[in-house]
């Protein structure tokens, strides 16, 4: 495990301290801009003057404008080359003074043309002024004209009600365009939550004029047939900027941009410059104010003369709640709870929405959540938000964690963010810690940068240093989002002022150290094969002058983790397609080991962190729950794109080598995990504790891997340690998206759980209850997980928008919500999620692409033998190789109490040997390899009842012969198996573990009857029977039966009521979790069950019989509780 530094220690390192509080918050410095348009005022004051002089010339001296234009285009040129109507009026305007051409002076010149040119060099500089005050509002600068003037152009809003604006230009029009494009349009739509609330409107195709520079200049007004009044305070309004293709005449978008109608709850107002994203198309399902930044110039800029208003946003008021409103009835009720269950908005069907808005005022937190409440109002009008806003004072959270589901995008409403944000204010910040990346993502959909949620980040920032550690990280690679990045820009900024100078400080040493990395990790992945090693030694010295420079430096993993140098000669790399390094530091605190960490460039690791975070939630609700799955959940941060660090667990090792240590076949064989860790635990005590941290965390990492789908599944993505626990690793396929073959998925099983795996939990077949544990198990931790469905469907919502490769759907969203069954009861889930074990154990794809890795690992490596101190030793490979059996012949029996076989055994070095086995010692090897081998085809064993005057011994000698050579000469892992190796070979120490508290293995006694747990729903009219298990069932010759299970209602004469299970194959403890239902729609509820078990040997023999009185059960009862209204029992039965 990580030794990390005291939380105290990182405290007193790291807090603000008092010159922190004193500084001015300066976010230009911050900011440090790069953008090539950046208008500074001592820039621009340069240019002023200069135009002022020739202004001042041309009145007293000169009779020619043309310097006094020229200065003027150069402000405009200055201030991203916008030229509004008034300087281009102005400017015709000047030009067209009559001067003469020869005086030398204006004060020569008549008094109408003086003042002429006085006039328009008047409105030139009037025209100019507006400009500046108009780019200064529009964008982020540092200046501001004195005297801020009306705009000619723009109407006032009472002489029309509806909402209409100009769309006067599209400035600086690129050359390239001209070249291409010969006419110009533009399209404007309103859209509220990201849904249009108006059809489109469209400005006429034009060509491209030039003034000072191309524009094209549409000056047409758009009306929209909706009152300004009317409209939500999020509405948005886009334009998009369309070109006609000079040579395939088709119309292509060239750019767009978007605003928001309301900012700072004052509308939108006056001439308007808007910076054009020249992307290909907007994101039609983000409309967002952060989606286009509209504080930075860009190279196009388009120009909107709004009405000039003084409108403020008025709030609609909370409808008040009726008091009159009667129940409704209970099937209304029960389908709330019902559509309750898909949890998130997006899977509602538009029928589904109106059911629940219609009964709005009868859902609570008890039977629906209020995301799906609010998210079915019908419209955006006024009515419908105040009925929202009275939904949203009524209704009480009874977690916090419920208002996520507020913050996605399907609420733009900002007082129902608020509401939202005042629930996680109620998280402390190790909570708050837990969902950061969900709420920086979030902070797209938020109106502004002022807005509670940004707040809450940065009033907790200054609480907590892991926090703001965390914070910076996934600010810093939140910046790659194209759309988004001048917000998180922004966000970054006021988080690294909130820091304080010594945790900046750090973040100086941690983004340096990244840098190195980067810059090593390429360089490495750029040679060629044989010169990467050394390449990988000479850039390490880079790493080491680092660390002689900044003396220690935290790790962004974690805050916590200080290194103070590299161990050279234990860094390496990965042969991987990205080659990935493995960097060793040097931890500071001398007694503990060195921090190993991979690095990778090229791959995104985003969506590592998001499943592995989503893991991490799914634990501490076990832990919550008081269940332990003993799981290992590394750490992984994305520090850029396509790059990142991921922590390496100590003393883990992939399951592909220790395949590769069982030799060429190693992923077919049964014992190949169980041999690996007997190797490392020759005492017992510290062997059965591996097996329970197996156990456990096999069955957590089943349950996780199937509900995110999680695929690309190989022996070398599943690792093991030598404590025993198992965790996977690389999640870069999820969802379901498997990787394919042609047409043919390579991920075939539901999950990985192999036989292998189930041949160490049951130490081969020795304790086979513990299966049924597994299961169990398994069953919990799944059923535990689905009662939190919200919770995960919620945190993947909120990423929906994150730009992962594999999260940005609904049917994404549909996958996790399949798997995770919320609609289901706890039988019904336990039923699935046994199939699906079930499915994975019989699922022979996953040895067969285990073995295809596994051999193509080996040829890449010219099949060399593993020296790694880990490695099994040779010589029990070469002993397996000398205890092979090449035949056995029983030679024939001595006549005693109990009859003796006498076998010659052959083995393939020529040693031969002889060994005595009697009928029975036959029988229980043949029961043991049914129980370890349920889906191969075993030879027929010999009948253990015989016919009457024959001869009993000779006629079994001659069939144990057969069975014996069928054994040996079939499948090489049965006549390899080292069962089979140790009843021939190993003589009399070939004793079969008699009956234990928890193994039932040979014939039935007494002390160990056959048993079944069942466990009995009765609801409404519904009887519902889960078969969990039964138990030490077996034929008479002691082997193992083939066995279903009937039930019956009685009395029923002529068994309508018989329900029948499906048959498991050769087990005598086999598990169904199979469910059973009755509509008992009578008068009176049904009082007895029959219940029998039917197993199958050469014909079908009915063992054993039981009756269940329902109205007073005569057995014990195991536990009781309930869900969803259902009452439950569980009963184990112990059958006659």
């Amino acid at each position: 495990m990580l030794h990390t530094s005291n939380d105290i220690t990182l405290y007193m390192f790291l807090s603000l301290q008092l010159e922190d509080d004193q500084s001015q918050f300066n976010v230009n410095q911050l900011l440090q801009y790069t953008c090539i348009w950046k208008v500074s005022r001592k820039n621009l004051v340069t240019f002023i003057m200069k135009y002022g002089g020739q202004v001042e010339y041309l009145l007293q001296n000169e009779h020619k404008v043309d310097k006094v234009i020229e200065e003027a285009k150069a402000i405009c040129s200055v201030l991203c080359s916008v030229e509004t109507r008034a300087i281009t009026d102005a400017v015709k305007k000047l030009r067209s003074v009559p001067l003469g051409k020869t005086q030398n002076s204006l004060q020569n010149v008549e008094t109408p043309v003086r003042v002429l040119i006085e006039n328009a060099v008047t409105e030139l500089s009037a025209a100019i002024s507006h400009l500046i005050h108009v780019f200064s509002s529009s964008f982020h600068t540092d200046f501001q004209p004195a005297k801020i003037l009306r705009s000619p152009s723009c109407a006032d809003v009472d002489l029309d009600p509806h909402f209409s604006f100009t769309v006067y230009a599209a400035h600086n029009i690129p050359a390239a365009w001209l070249k291409s494009y010969k006419l110009f349009s533009c399209s404007c739509s309103l859209t509220y939550g990201g849904k249009k609330i108006c059809q489109v409107k469209n400005c006429k195709n034009i060509p491209v004029k030039k003034f000072f520079f191309p524009l094209a200049n549409w000056n047409e007004k758009i009306n929209f047939p909706l009152q300004i009044k009317s409209l939500p305070n999020e509405t948005i309004l886009t334009i998009k900027l369309f070109g006609v293709n000079s040579v395939s005449k088709n119309t292509e978008i060239l750019a767009w941009t978007c605003s928001p109608l309301y900012q700072k709850q004052k509308f939108i107002h006056g001439t308007v410059l808007l910076s054009m994203a020249l992307y290909s198309e907007p994101p039609t399902t983000m409309i967002a104010p952060g989606i286009c930044d509209a504080s930075l110039p860009a190279l196009v800029t388009l120009q909107v003369d709004f009405p000039e208003t003084n409108l403020e946003f008025i709030k609609p008021e909370p409808e008040e709640k009726r008091d009159d409103l009667e129940e409704p009835a209970k099937e209304c009720l029960k389908h709330i709870a019902r559509l309750s269950q898909k949890h998130s908005l997006l899977l509602l069907l538009e029928q589904e929405r109106r059911f629940l808005w219609f009964y709005r005022s009868y859902c609570n937190n008890e039977n629906c959540s209020l995301s799906l409440v609010l998210g079915s109002a019908p419209s955006w009008d006024r009515k419908s938000i105040s009925e929202m806003y009275m939904v949203l004072r009524e209704w009480s959270f009874s977690n916090p964690l419920e208002a996520l589901g507020l913050l996605t995008f399907s609420f733009p409403d900002q007082d129902i963010r608020r509401t939202a944000v005042q629930q996680m204010e109620n998280l402390s910040n190790d909570e708050l810690l837990e969902y950061l990346p969900q709420l920086v993502q979030v902070i797209k959909f938020e109106w502004s940068l002022e807005s509670p949620l940004v707040k809450l980040l940065l009033c907790r920032s200054l609480q907590s240093i892991q926090v703001t550690h965390r914070l910076y990280w996934l600010l810093k690679d939140a910046q790659n989002e194209a759309h988004f990045k001048s917000w998180y820009q922004k966000l970054l900024a006021a988080v690294q002022f909130c820091a304080g100078k010594t945790l900046n400080d750090e973040f100086s040493k941690e983004k340096k150290l990244i840098k190195i990395l980067g810059d090593v990790a390429e360089k490495v992945k750029a040679a060629s094969d044989p010169k990467k090693q050394e390449v990988l030694k000479m850039e390490i010295n880079k790493l080491k002058q680092f660390f002689q420079e900044v003396n220690v430096c935290r790790l962004p993993l974690n805050p916590a983790l200080v290194v103070r140098g590299i161990d050279a000669d234990a860094c390496s790399y990965f042969t991987s397609n990205a080659f990935p390094l493995k960097i060793s530091f040097i931890n500071t605190e001398t007694l503990s080991r060195n921090i190993n960490v991979i690095f990778k460039v090229g791959d995104d690791l985003r969506q590592d962190m998001l499943v592995l975070q989503i893991i991490r939630v799914m634990d501490r609700i076990w832990l919550q729950e008081g269940l332990d799955m003993q799981m290992i959940i590394y750490k992984c941060l994305s520090t850029g794109k396509g790059q990142g660090l991921v922590q390496m667990v100590s003393d883990a090792t992939t399951l592909a080598k220790i395949h590769r240590e069982s030799g060429l076949i190693g992923p077919l064989k049964e014992n190949t995990i169980k041999k690996w860790f007997s190797h490392h635990h020759p005492l017992e005590s510290s062997y059965q504790e591996a097996i329970q941290n197996f156990f456990h965390s096999c069955a957590g990492w089943c349950v996780v891997t199937f509900i995110l789908g999680v695929c690309d599944r190989h022996n070398d993505n599943i690792m093991l340690t030598n404590t025993g626990h198992m965790f996977h690793i690389d999640f870069g396929k999820i969802l379901g998206h498997a990787q394919k073959f042609g047409s043919i998925k390579r991920d075939r099983a539901p999950f990985i759980f192999t036989s292998e795996m189930e041949y160490f939990i049951t130490e081969g077949g020795k304790n086979p209850q513990r299966f049924q544990e597994f299961v169990e198990l398994c069953c919990r931790a799944y059923n535990i997980v689905r009662k939190h469905s919200q919770l995960l469907l919620n945190l993947l919502e909120m990423m929906l928008h994150a730009g992962l490769p594999e999260l940005n759907s609904v049917q994404d969203l549909k996958y996790v919500y399949d798997n995770l069954r919320p609609q289901d009861s706890d039988l019904q889930a336990t039923s699935h999620f046994t199939r699906k074990i079930k499915e994975s154990l019989e699922c022979f794809p996953v040895k067969l692409n285990n073995l295809i890795h596994t051999l193509a690992q080996m040829l890449a490596t010219g099949f060399a033998k593993p020296t790694d101190s880990q490695s099994v030793p040779r010589e029990s490979n070469m002993l397996d190789a000398e205890r092979s059996i090449a035949r056995a012949t029983i030679l024939g029996f001595s006549k005693k109490p109990d009859s003796l076989y006498l076998v010659q055994v052959v083995q393939t070095c020529q040693v031969v040997t002889f060994v005595e086995k009697s009928f029975e010692q036959f029988s229980k090897l043949h029961s043991h390899l049914q129980k370890q081998f349920p889906s191969h085809t075993l030879p027929e064993f010999p009948h253990w009842w015989h016919l009457p005057f024959t001869d009993l011994e000779h006629k079994r000698m001659k069939d144990l012969n057969l069975y014996v050579k069928q054994l040996l000469n079939g499948s090489s892992n049965l006549s390899n198996n080292e069962h089979v190796l140790s009843f021939f070979l190993d003589g009399s120490k070939t004793d079969w573990p008699e009956e234990s508290a928890l193994v039932s293995l040979g014939p039935k006694s007494t002390e160990q009857k056959p048993g079944v747990q069942l466990v009995i729903s009765y609801e409404s009219t519904h009887l519902t029977i889960l078969l969990k298990h039964m138990r030490n069932i077996h034929l008479p010759d002691g082997s193992a039966p083939t066995a279903h299970a009937e039930f019956y209602l009685l009395p029923d004469p002529d068994e309508v009521s018989r329900r029948k299970t499906k048959a498991v194959p050769k087990s005598t403890d086999p598990t169904y979790n199979e469910i059973v239902v009755y509509d008992a729609s009578a008068t009176e509820p049904p009082r007895t069950v029959c219940y029998s078990y039917i197993v199958k040997s050469q014909r079908n023999i009915c063992e054993e019989l039981s009756d269940i009185q329902l109205n007073s059960v005569p057995i014990k009862l195991k536990k009781s509780g309930t869900s969803l209204g259902r009452q439950y029992k569980i009963l184990n039965i112990s059958c006659k």
